[in-house]
């Protein structure tokens, strides 16, 4: 089998360039026909993605975090969509939040990834496919859409250099509650059938289980059981949303009254007065958005897991 290793050198502040020499290593000890190709910049990874995708290689791997993993599952579905069906994806984990790796069952440190590499377990998983704000014409997601107030704590929590994963993510929180407090009334509409108004906190439209690192936002969610988990928290005072923050970690937010947990193939969501910031995987889909769409795409990656 042949493989292509995508690797961000700036994933996990830097991380991804130190990592190289331990991923060369291991694959050239184990005897893996391997070409590894570092990005230079936005989207590169997608680029690389479909590229190996259409040459042929068997097994697509990402040493990074969840942007480069979008990136490149984006690349794929590309391929995909033009006829080349044959590429299999994974990750070496070594980004900030690694929230794709944690819902999916592929390990969350570069050692254990490494091994399950070599281990070459698999199974198919579950696909998102969002459309509207900067992606009119779709952006495919692994883990999950955050729109609202996670969102906003990702566009924090990305300005915090010093650490990284749940820490820098609960400061992303602590100041988001200060500087983002004004949701968006919205429409939510699932499978055409069932319609939520309310002016949302935020909106989790989850495939995985958590964002940011340990926020567990579906953690009763499958990436392969063709179904959205969405967590849905209505507008809240500053002290109550900084209360609610140790049940998002621990799991338990649905015993509280202002969330809803729902699942839905589709999922519409529209702001009724002022506009929303969204994210896919951690990657801004639009800054000022009113009006967005989802569908779930059943059992469309095979992956390499644990």
């Amino acid at each position: 089998m042949k493989y292509f290793v995508i690797v961000n050198p700036t994933s996990g502040h830097g991380l991804g360039e130190k990592a190289i020499p331990q991923i060369e290593s291991f694959l050239k000890e184990h005897g893996f026909d391997f070409t590894l190709i570092c990005t230079t910049g936005v989207w590169h990874a997608a680029e690389l993605a479909e590229g190996a995708a259409r040459d042929g290689y068997d097994v697509i791997v990402c040493a990074s975090g969840d942007g480069t993993v979008n990136e490149a599952i984006n690349g794929i579905m590309r391929a995909k969509k033009a006829g080349y069906n044959g590429a299999a994806f994974t990750v070496l984990s070594i980004g900030t939040g690694n929230d794709f790796s944690g819902g999916t069952g592929i390990p969350t440190n570069l050692k254990d990834g490494l091994n399950s590499l070599k281990a070459d377990k698999r199974k198919r998983i579950d696909l998102g496919l969002v459309k509207g704000g900067d992606y009119p014409e779709g952006r495919y997601f692994g883990n999950g859409i955050g729109v609202g107030f996670d969102a906003a704590v990702g566009n924090e929590a990305i300005k915090v250099r010093w650490t990284r994963g749940l820490l820098a993510y609960l400061i992303g929180v602590i100041k988001t509650v200060f500087l983002y407090y004004n949701p968006a009334q919205v429409e939510i509409i699932l499978d055409d059938k069932e319609t939520i108004s309310q002016r949302s906190l935020m909106i989790s439209v989850m495939n995985g289980r958590r964002m940011g690192g340990g926020f567990q936002m579906a953690p009763e969610s499958h990436p392969d059981d063709g179904l959205f988990d969405l967590c849905i928290a209505e507008t809240a005072s500053k002290g109550r949303i900084l209360r609610m923050i140790p049940h998002f970690i621990k799991g338990t937010q649905k015993t509280l009254p202002e969330i809803q947990m729902k699942r839905a193939k589709t999922v519409s969501i529209k702001s009724l007065d002022m506009t929303f910031p969204a994210h896919a995987d951690g990657e801004f889909i639009c800054l000022n958005g009113k009006y967005l769409t989802l569908e779930l795409l059943p059992q469309e990656l095979e992956i390499i897991h644990a």
